[in-house]
């Protein structure tokens, strides 16, 4: 059998080397970009994470290979695919036996992250409790993910359709510690600002990287969540996101979409009704959130 995690040979010699390593999803290549957008913020992202002094790993699924520092080449053919699936955490024993492709999700990536010695991850925004959870029982899994994995998640928030307040509420019990890059209020992805306040605010990498290396040192096994507002010219504003939302929530509830789908197909919605302007937003909060993870990963490897 092949090895559990392959290494790309970049992210093998940076981990060797005790240089800045960020982990990178791939579902928003697989399911939440179309083609060519997706790989050209890919490539933006990589591009900000190296420009802050790190090196990217893109983690996918290949052939059933679980790969964490993905070659160019093998980002074309995730981002290119008609088949590539949707790996969530629970799907990486299936996908891997039956040998396939995926992009992975916020839950995957960490997994792999974590097992690798990465300390970072970048994403774009983590999954949360949806809209109706008492009923439903709806909450993403990259919740539990984040609490169990020793990696800081640098997001620009929830999806902007999941409750933000319940999501919080959700992680303090879970005991992840919440930050916010130099604001106060928890950002809303595709808007800087949820209203939700949050009492811990970080001014400074070095801060939040001792806070991290402290709580290794007393013990704590899982990660922190730092939610990075996107730039307020880069973004929409509230009551465009808010708007948004509620027709995307409409429709999803309206077709009766449920499960993995529901992300990819509000993602669209919100998509259609901004012409386009979510996306350009979300291409620029992850570009904007993986300078911040550079950062970060920058921060963790400078001695005590």
């Amino acid at each position: 059998m092949k090895a559990p995690i392959r290494l790309g040979e970049e992210v093998r010699e940076g981990l060797g080397d005790s240089r800045p390593v960020v982990a990178l999803e791939t579902s928003i290549v697989t399911q939440g970009m179309p083609y060519p957008t997706n790989l050209e913020a890919a490539r933006a992202t990589q591009e900000a994470v190296r420009s802050g002094g790190a090196i990217p790993a893109l983690i996918g699924v290949l052939g059933g290979e679980l790969v964490c520092g993905l070659t160019e080449v093998e980002l074309e053919r995730l981002g290119t695919s008609q088949v590539a699936g949707k790996v969530q955490l629970r799907d990486l024993p299936r996908v891997v036996a039956e040998g396939r492709d995926g992009g992975v999700t916020v839950g995957a990536s960490l997994f792999a992250a974590a097992r690798c010695g990465i300390e970072v991850f970048v994403t774009g925004g983590i999954g949360g409790v949806s809209p109706g959870a008492g009923a439903s029982f709806d909450v993403s899994a990259d919740l539990r993910a984040i609490s169990d994995h020793a990696c800081i998640t640098v997001c620009a928030g929830t999806k902007a359709f999941m409750d933000v307040a319940a999501t919080l509420e959700y992680l303090e019990t879970l005991s992840v510690p919440v930050a916010v890059w130099r604001s106060s209020r928890f950002p809303w992805f595709y808007s800087p600002d949820s209203g939700v306040e949050v009492e811990w605010r970080v001014d400074q990498a070095g801060d939040l990287a001792d806070a991290f290396r402290a709580g290794q040192r007393l013990g704590h096994q899982g990660g922190i969540l730092l939610g990075v507002p996107i730039p307020p010219e880069e973004g929409l504003d509230a009551g465009t996101t808010r708007a948004a939302v509620d027709h995307a929530l409409n429709e999803l509830n309206r077709q009766g979409i449920a499960g993995k789908d529901a992300t990819p197909f509000l993602l669209q919605a919100v998509f259609k009704y901004t012409d386009g302007a979510s996306l350009a937003a979300n291409a620029s909060l992850i570009e904007h959130n993986a300078r911040v993870g550079a950062e970060l990963a920058s921060a963790l490897v400078q001695p005590d």
